[in-house]
């Protein structure tokens, strides 16, 4: 044999085997009687994106033409599926989610004409790598027991622009289908930031799930590509509600809408920036004993000091503590640099009662302003039409 007719040969083998691979095959059903083959040929697939470089952030979408698909599978190079669903004349499937940055998908698509031919296509694309990655910060962690007024919330490395496509992609599951919706701002850091918070109050033991499906989600200009899943479960506790009274110098700690125990305390002084914020803050950690400078807080009167049972409330420097030095105002005065202190003993069993997400309702008449619904978890300083109104699906 010559060596044209050896490449001929090899040519034509490579060829019937990418047919193959590509069309399908005819099933024996395909020949009419007398062995004839049947002009009936195995629908054509196209499949998008494609390529060694597609766009990324767009859903998968198969089309079969002549013919259906009778089946779809999109996986990643790990094997993990994309899902989807087929259109109701089954021409065409569309992936539930997008294509992720830097990934390559396998497809395979079967399909059947109305002849009976059958054929199975086989390809694959890959998406084009991310060039800057956005990535989250979120809370509560996982696991997790909170007090009634814990919001969900996520803060972002990078600036987020579409913030529609963004919040398109959180869904909340909670096992009393409570009503609930999410608010953009700006938070205390200075980034973008998503909560979600309930129209009231969570009802105690409601169980709660965060699916943030972000992956392949494009979060704008200066902003990046997602380029993973986040998700968060946790539990609603006790309702407990902290009520401080600045005008009366009073701390009471409420569960089930009975008064537990009332605590003489000092809050903030008035006239000043020594002020404490009013409405309702979220108690976001239990810090312990920690450092307390005053130029962290930009007040120009100088302290310094270990402060035990510390409590945070604000992302600005508020909290509720222990304040000997502060003992003959208890109860009586406003002398402190902003916190709400108390007893030492007061300030042990205070800390072992509450939990991170306990509201802390706060009145009085001089104050510095509302708290922020961005300085620490102020969102519920906002009526929910305001609130709904953050959203940026609304």
């Amino acid at each position: 044999m010559s060596h044209i007719s050896v490449r001929a040969a090899a040519v034509a083998a490579a060829l019937l085997a990418l047919s193959a691979c590509s069309s399908g095959t005819p099933s024996p059903s395909d020949a009419k009687p007398g062995g004839k083959p049947s002009a009936d040929r195995p629908a054509t697939v196209t499949v998008t994106p494609r390529g060694g470089s597609a766009k990324p952030g767009e859903p998968v979408k198969v089309t079969a033409a002549g013919g259906t698909l009778a089946s779809v599978t999109v996986t990643d190079a790990k094997g993990r599926p994309l899902p989807g669903k087929s259109s109701s004349d089954r021409t065409s499937w569309t992936s539930d989610r997008k294509a992720a940055p830097g990934t390559v998908y396998m497809v395979t698509a079967a399909t059947r004409t109305k002849g009976g031919a059958t054929g199975t296509t086989k390809t694959s694309f890959t998406t084009a790598p991310a060039d800057l990655v956005n990535k989250v910060d979120w809370r509560p962690g996982a696991n997790s027991t909170v007090g009634v007024a814990q919001p969900i919330s996520l803060v972002f490395d990078k600036p987020v622009r579409n913030k529609a496509a963004v919040e398109e992609q959180l869904k909340i599951t909670t096992s009393d289908n409570t009503e609930g919706s999410w608010g953009w701002m700006q938070d205390w850091s200075g980034r973008d930031r998503v909560d979600w918070r309930p129209k009231s109050y969570w009802k105690p033991g409601t169980k709660v799930t965060l699916d943030a499906q972000l992956n392949g989600t494009d979060s704008g200009p200066a902003g990046g590509w997602f380029v993973r899943d986040y998700s968060t479960t946790f539990t609603i506790g006790a309702r407990q509600i902290v009520k401080v009274d600045l005008d009366r110098h009073q701390l009471t700690l409420e569960r089930d809408g009975k008064a537990v125990r009332k605590i003489p305390v000092s809050g903030g002084t008035p006239g000043g920036d020594k002020r404490s914020w009013r409405g309702t803050a979220v108690l976001m950690a239990k810090e312990g004993t920690i450092n307390m400078n005053s130029e962290t807080v930009g007040l120009g009167d100088a302290y310094d000091k270990m402060v035990d049972y510390s409590m945070r409330l604000t992302w600005s420097g508020m909290y509720a503590h222990a304040a000997p030095w502060n003992a003959k105002w208890f109860g009586k005065a406003n002398m402190s640099s902003g916190c709400i202190g108390m007893s030492d003993a007061d300030a042990a069993w205070f800390y072992g009662q509450v939990r991170v997400g306990d509201p802390f309702e706060i009145k009085g008449a001089d104050t510095k302003g509302t708290v922020a619904p961005g300085n620490g978890f102020g969102d519920w300083n906002l009526s929910w039409t305001d609130w709904q109104a953050t959203s940026a699906l609304r």
